[in-house]
């Protein structure tokens, strides 16, 4: 039996921290919401411009962290053979990746299993099983949501293809949204953006830059304004311009007040009571780098509207990029992008085959 309870306990312990506490606005007029929205993208100029204008940052240098700090590790441990150290080793090192406790214990038990079964003796033979089982758990029902991506290889439903884009503030939501309107905008769709996070003025004018950025168009009433008015009259505006896409940014307090969490809920209905069928997407955007309370946020999100899949922002900002597989594994839902760095075109679509050999890269 693999050993792992000294380590449950403060696994358990971090994910019951939740999300950091929102930062604080000042909501002193527009003009300081104007240069807080500039200051939020600001760094995607000063970014070294090392590859093609737009050519994004790949996945491989994105988990280059992850990979030196934990997953570069595990090929040197297998070398050492396979007796029960390994396994004690393997599971912490997963853990410490914030693979997290469940699915760490699920990954080594099915490898242990296979390795007995097949009479595995070579320890590479057997770390190829460790990467095959890796992939398996990431590969969850790429089905459940109808849009596929800017760069996919799945059409856009007929009409206008809706996408809910939810998540805590301080993840990278907006400035994701950003990136997707980016990419759709470089395949040639029609994209509308809705600024229907209202709370915060800030949030209105980054939403705005980022439209500039891309050269789409942004929905936007005032702040205090009604989030399911604002999507309805995005909604409304692309069928006017015949838009492709719309892209619903949202407000992100805290997910544990009860009437945020039914603000995203009216808005919801709003959406399908316009567009039957819609929103084909909620698209719940994580930050890689809070770990285990990115789990948490991933639960309430997912009771509160369904989401359907998960975009990873900020995981070239973290060393634990191992919460990924506890998202897959334990909600059973698909992550669809990784942010990949900080420039709009630092967007990547999720490949659980090549995620793995990201990780063990080199």
């Amino acid at each position: 039996m693999v050993r792992f309870f000294r380590r449950k306990k403060d696994d358990e312990a971090a994910g019951e921290q939740g999300a950091p506490e929102e930062e604080a606005v000042a909501e002193d007029g527009a003009e300081e919401a104007r240069e807080a929205a500039a200051a939020a993208v600001a760094t995607t100029e000063d970014a070294p411009p090392e590859r093609d204008e737009e050519e994004a940052a790949p996945v491989e240098e994105a988990v280059e962290r992850t990979r030196k700090t934990w997953f570069g590790r595990i090929g040197g441990i297998f070398k050492r053979g396979l007796d029960d150290s390994l396994w004690e080793e393997l599971e912490e090192t997963l853990i410490a990746a914030d693979t997290g406790v469940q699915t760490t214990i699920r990954i080594i038990e099915d490898v242990r299993a296979r390795v007995k079964e097949e009479s595995i003796r070579d320890p590479e033979q057997a770390l190829d099983v460790l990467k095959e089982e890796m992939i398996e758990v990431l590969d969850v029902d790429t089905d459940r949501g109808k849009i596929w991506g800017p760069d996919g290889d799945r059409e856009l439903p007929e009409g206008i293809a809706v996408i809910l884009v939810v998540g805590v503030n301080g993840t990278g939501k907006t400035t994701s949204i950003g990136k997707m309107a980016h990419a759709y905008k470089a395949r040639g769709k029609k994209v509308v953006l809705a600024a229907a996070d209202t709370f915060r003025a800030a949030a209105i004018e980054q939403l705005k830059e980022w439209g500039e950025r891309a050269g789409v168009d942004v929905v936007a009433h005032q702040q205090g304004a009604d989030p399911g008015a604002v999507a309805f009259d995005a909604l409304t505006a692309a069928e006017k311009r015949e838009a492709d896409v719309v892209i619903i940014d949202t407000a992100g307090r805290l997910h544990t007040k009860a009437n945020l969490m039914e603000e995203l809920r009216k808005v919801d209905r709003v959406i399908q009571r316009k567009i039957p069928g819609a929103p084909h997407e909620v698209l719940l955007v994580l930050d890689a780098t809070s770990g285990q309370n990115a789990m948490q946020q991933a639960k309430y999100f997912t009771d509160a509207v369904g989401v359907s899949a998960v975009l990873l922002a900020k995981l070239d900002g973290t060393a634990k990029g191992g919460v990924v597989f506890s998202i897959c594994d334990q909600l059973r839902v698909p992550v669809r992008f990784v942010g990949t760095g900080e420039r709009p075109q630092d967007l990547a679509r999720f490949e659980p085959r090549t995620f793995v050999q990201a990780l063990f890269a080199g």
